[in-house]
């Protein structure tokens, strides 16, 4: 007996057989037709497909691709066009990237397509929503990165995951002389330290012995299939998957609902909570949603939205820096220099603003491998980008840190080297930094939806690095150059293997 679940499957099988077989056949008559666009404004474009056959042969190497396209375009603009999705522009130019993040900020909002890919996972959160929704949850999470709750996080949480969490385990593993993943290591200890902040939940283990935990897992799997979403060649394909409940859309759904359902109980603890105690006062994100009177959706949205935020994109941002200087021996022996020297014997909220070296290697890092490759927002009306690029209303326009991280007309020949050294006003004296537009090194976006999470970002990357580097050398057991992945924030491919040991004496006073 035919079920209609089976039916369903069919059609569906037999509308992928039909797409392929006019696919192939495009691909044998176009070649009969001129290009209709082959220069500096995108990739060849043809009729009826436009670029879909150039993009489908690069969907591994999107990344790679966009840049050689940029390097070759004399605006550090392209545009893309292809059968199946929305034109797209994506652009490496400082001022194109200003236009859309600041001076025309209302014209380039996140968009209904953007928020569509993202909506089963992120929802309504902060990173996924526009207008007053935006500015509403904005506001709230404003009130968490205050001086104040800047040095109160840094005093304890902080603190507390790296004295009393990380560095044992760093030390067990050197003592054993076992192998880890410092990317895994790294995003247990970030996560813990963002489910402290935002829902003053106690850690989990760091004990890499130990599976992770299954909500880590269930997040991995949601931001994993977004990214395949976003960059799918035929968008159809995943809301035809979605609508019959197959495939990586099946698996989107249950890891969504995993985490949802986490989330949902511990909102329900802590109203319970919350309506035990006589006061009113909170230390975290979730107490203050529940007592300000939120509805438990918008609640859902905003904690989930920080907590993607708050493990990925610092745990990326600080594997890539680990794997470049254990790259450059003499530069790593400065930092180890610079901690020990200004550091003494503890680490402390002061003594960090002194490690410019360090602050100069993870912008050298996040140049070269930001946390967020790209970031789209949709046109509402007709524009012309400051470039004179066209954008009709409904077009994707893609801001693009990752290719502007690798522009020489941005950052000149040696673009591609490791050159903390290029953030700094005089290289030989290191006395002051240099101050570099954000529109030109947009790793933390810009204008009103700047990251608001940028100085704890910084306080909470230079304070672990700091902390592990001047007691522990990290060496990479593979001398292959990872491979950069960008999901809904980057990530390095099968991990970072190493071995830790103890740094030596000798090393540290060189």
């Amino acid at each position: 007996m035919v079920t209609l679940g089976s039916l369903f499957q069919w059609h569906f099988l037999s509308f992928i057989l039909i797409s392929i077989l006019l696919f192939c056949f495009l691909n044998i008559i176009i070649s009969k037709f001129r290009l209709v666009n082959s220069g500096n404004n995108g990739p060849p474009t043809h009729p009826i497909i436009g670029c879909l056959i150039s993009f489908y042969k690069n969907q591994t190497r999107l990344l790679d691709w966009y840049t050689e396209l940029l390097t070759k375009s004399a605006t550090k603009t392209i545009v893309i066009q292809r059968l199946g999705a929305r034109r797209t522009i994506v652009t490496a130019n400082p001022a194109n990237v200003e236009y859309m993040l600041k001076t025309n900020f209302s014209n380039f909002p996140k968009g209904k397509p953007f928020t569509e890919i993202l909506g089963d996972f992120l929802g309504s959160g902060i990173f996924n929503a526009d207008g007053e929704l935006w500015h509403t949850q904005r506001k709230l999470a404003s009130h968490e990165f205050k001086a104040k709750s800047l040095k109160e996080f840094f005093l304890t949480t902080l603190e507390e995951e790296v004295v009393k969490g990380l560095l044992p385990v760093l030390e067990s593993l050197a003592e054993k002389q076992e192998v880890v993943d410092l990317q895994e290591l790294l995003r247990r200890l970030a996560f813990n330290m963002i489910c402290k902040v935002s829902l003053g939940i106690d850690r989990c283990s760091l004990d890499p012995s130990l599976p992770a935990p299954p909500l880590a897992t269930a997040f991995d799997m949601a931001s994993m299939i977004c990214a395949r979403r976003a960059a799918a060649p035929l968008f159809v394909v995943w809301k035809i998957k979605r609508w019959l409940g197959v495939g990586s859309e099946r698996r989107l759904k249950d890891a969504v609902e995993r985490v949802r359902n986490y989330v949902a109980e511990i909102i329900g603890n802590r109203r319970i909570m919350l309506e035990e105690r006589a006061e009113n006062e909170s230390e975290d994100l979730l107490s203050r949603l529940i007592l300000a009177g939120h509805e438990e959706k918008v609640i859902s949205d905003m904690v989930i939205s920080f907590m993607i935020a708050g493990r990925d994109t610092t745990s990326a941002a600080m594997t890539w820096l680990f794997w470049l200087i254990s790259c450059y021996p003499e530069i790593e022996k400065e930092v180890v220099k610079e901690t020990i020297f200004r550091t003494t014997t503890k680490i402390d909220y002061d003594s960090l603003k002194t490690l410019k070296l360090l602050k100069a290697c993870l912008y050298e890092s996040m140049r070269l491998y930001p946390p967020v490759a790209w970031d789209s927002k949709h046109a509402l009306v007709h524009d012309v980008l400051p470039d004179n690029t066209t954008v009709r209303p409904g077009d994707r326009v893609t801001y693009f840190p990752y290719g502007m991280g690798r522009m020489e007309q941005l950052w000149g020949k040696d673009r591609l080297q490791f050159k903390p050294d290029r953030w700094f006003l005089e290289h030989k004296r290191r006395s002051s930094l240099r101050k570099v537009c954000p529109y030109k090194f947009p790793i933390f976006q810009a204008g009103p939806r700047e990251c608001l999470g940028k100085q704890m970002a910084f306080i909470q990357m230079k304070y672990v690095v700091a902390s592990v580097i001047r007691q522990f050398e990290l060496k990479p057991v593979s001398s292959d150059k990872p491979i950069f992945v960008p999901y809904l924030t980057a990530h390095m491919a099968g991990g970072l293997k190493v071995l830790v040991r103890r740094r030596a004496e000798s090393d540290k006073h060189d």
